[in-house]
């Protein structure tokens, strides 16, 4: 048990539990396909240290390496692609720095080494893993700001494509529908949904370095 909690003062302040190895490997094997996709992506909107992210993580790795173990150029691009597939959530900033330090550890053995691979992870771990409340999907320690996701996308030739996303938008994803048969629609079903999931910000296409400095 001792493994699973920090201190009994963080689980009486913040219900702060870390799932078993056991445990997350069984989750993801229920979206086993997805889970195994270098690109599908994944929110854990309390991600603490990163164990559901990690384990993510290597499976997908796993999947790079048994498509493109062929191209050092391919592997490490869509390895990096991988990273940029997953998001977390954190309460608390230790768990954030953690969580990063986790993924960043796993990515960059992968990579073997390769600086702008590795400085590239550390943008995408900024962008990907925040420290904010997913209740309010404001980010901390203010709690002023909405929380931004970027949404990365590969687009070949070593180039990648980032657009950033409210969360709290995206969220409204889910209820957004036009009107039925019965004629009752939904709350946003007079808004034109191009302009409610319209991205607060878009990059021209960029290269490893260039996702490093942006």
């Amino acid at each position: 048990m001792a493994d699973l909690i920090k201190s009994r003062q963080r689980v009486i302040d913040h219900g702060e539990v870390f799932t078993p190895p056991e445990i997350v490997d069984a989750m993801l094997d229920l979206v086993k396909t997805e889970s195994e996709r270098i690109d599908s992506r994944f929110l854990e909107p309390a991600c603490g240290s990163g164990n559901f992210l990690v384990a993510a993580l290597r499976r997908k790795l796993a999947s790079v390496d048994a498509r493109y173990g062929g191209s050092d150029f391919e592997r490490r691009h869509y390895a990096l692609l991988a990273l940029m597939s997953l998001y977390g959530i954190e309460l608390l900033e230790d768990n954030v720095a953690e969580c990063q330090q986790n993924l960043a550890s796993v990515f960059n053995a992968f990579v073997g080494g390769d600086n702008d691979h590795m400085a590239a992870a550390q943008a995408v771990l900024k962008a990907n893993i925040v420290w904010a409340d997913a209740l309010t999907m404001k980010t901390c320690p203010q709690g002023k700001d909405p929380i931004v996701f970027a949404e990365w996308s590969y687009l070949g030739k070593g180039r990648f494509q980032r657009r950033d996303f409210r969360y709290d938008r995206l969220t409204e994803r889910s209820t957004w529908q036009r009107a039925d048969d019965s004629g009752v629609a939904s709350l946003f079903a007079d808004d034109d949904p191009a302009e409610v999931f319209a991205p607060a910000r878009e990059y021209p296409p960029m290269t490893v370095r260039e996702v490093a400095n942006v």
